[in-house]
């Protein structure tokens, strides 16, 4: 599709997008599309079978993606993207988004802090490991040594 729909007495009208289209610009499956689509976030037009994505409907898919590359849940996603039909100039969706950015910025912030202890501890217990195992090929270097003195000495 992606071609601009018009009639020869109308001006052109907006381009559509299949599935497939969608599928391929953004690496995500048809499946994946429809499960958005069942989920009320995408709203296409059909023309018999075939859905018919509109700009609105490649903008939200964009947003839904990013949305949930950072972390956001398909109802936090949702709520932000129905507040942009409201009829206040959008400022509504931009208060409740910012409000939504920075707590997922702060939870992140707390996620990362608990990696970084993760790490330092796993990277304190790999030296204690470490050490352990050395201290053991050279006690068994040591064992060796005395039954080999042990073997020659027997002679």
């Amino acid at each position: 599709m992606n071609e601009m729909n018009a009639t020869p007495e109308s001006k052109p009208l907006q381009p559509t997008y299949s599935i497939s289209q969608l599928a391929s610009e953004f690496a995500v499956t048809p499946r994946a599309i429809r499960f958005y689509e069942d989920k009320g976030l995408l709203s296409p037009s059909r023309a018999g079978q075939t859905r018919i994505y509109a700009p609105r409907d490649r903008v939200r898919l964009m947003l839904i993606l990013q949305g949930k590359r950072v972390g956001f849940t398909l109802a936090e996603i949702r709520e932000m993207l129905d507040l942009y039909d409201m009829q206040d100039g959008q400022r509504t969706q931009l208060e409740v988004s910012l409000k939504k950015f920075q707590e997922r910025i702060e939870s992140l912030k707390r996620q990362k802090d608990d990696i970084d202890q993760s790490i330092a501890r796993l990277t304190e217990t790999i030296s204690t490991v470490q050490g352990l195992l050395d201290e053991r090929a050279r006690q068994g270097e040591v064992m060796q040594e005395r039954v080999s003195d042990s073997l020659l000495t027997a002679d």
